[in-house]
């Protein structure tokens, strides 16, 4: 099968992070020994990638940098690949957030697109810059497979497209630490699951 026109975009979600749980974001927490380990695993199997393209946040970008060291590979950071900011939600995890705004937490998972968190970035807009930059990374590396580092919203949102769900259900889709998962984008802008 041809790949021309085609963009193969393997996607790695980050592994654990140094400060747990919650709703991590913008915020820029490193990844703990088994954060690595879970990312190493990922890509035992993985590739032949000819590049690695990365969230900026380090939970990324340090093991991207590592990885395509590794594999003597280029690496770019792509800042409109990073995670959903959840304003004021930011490093409190579900449990703690039920405690004081359950209705507005209620309303995200019922669907994301109709509530933003307080001071938080609007899932509308977060998928229009998710969608722009791999619409941008297609427009670049046609032909090409590559690994994307980056965050479980953003997996969800391309899973999600890909999948053709409804954007009520984007909460639903199921992106464990270090999850390794792929997509393919036609030249007309056409997610699928690979």
């Amino acid at each position: 099968m041809s790949l021309e026109g085609r963009l193969c975009l393997d996607l790695l979600r980050h592994g654990e992070t140094e400060l747990g749980g919650g709703l991590r974001g913008s915020l820029d927490d490193a990844l703990t020994e088994q954060g690595w380990s879970q990312m190493h695993e990922a890509v035992v199997d993985g590739g032949p990638w000819t590049r690695i393209v990365s969230s900026p946040l380090q939970r990324c970008a340090r093991f991207a940098q590592a990885l395509a060291e590794r594999l003597g590979v280029p690496m770019t950071l792509a800042p409109a690949l990073q995670e959903l900011h959840f304003g004021d939600w930011e490093g409190r995890s579900a449990a703690q957030i039920m405690d004081t705004d359950a209705a507005g937490l209620g309303a995200f998972w019922d669907n994301p697109y109709t509530f933003t968190p307080p001071n938080g970035e609007p899932v509308l807009a977060f998928a229009e810059r998710v969608l722009g930059g791999v619409q941008h990374l297609q427009r670049q590396y046609a032909g090409e497979r590559v690994l994307l580092v980056s965050h479980g919203g953003v997996m969800r949102l391309l899973l999600a497209h890909a999948r053709g769900l409804p954007r009520e259900h984007l909460l639903q889709v199921e992106v464990g630490h270090g999850a390794l998962l792929a997509i393919d984008i036609d030249a007309d802008g056409r997610l699928t699951e690979r």
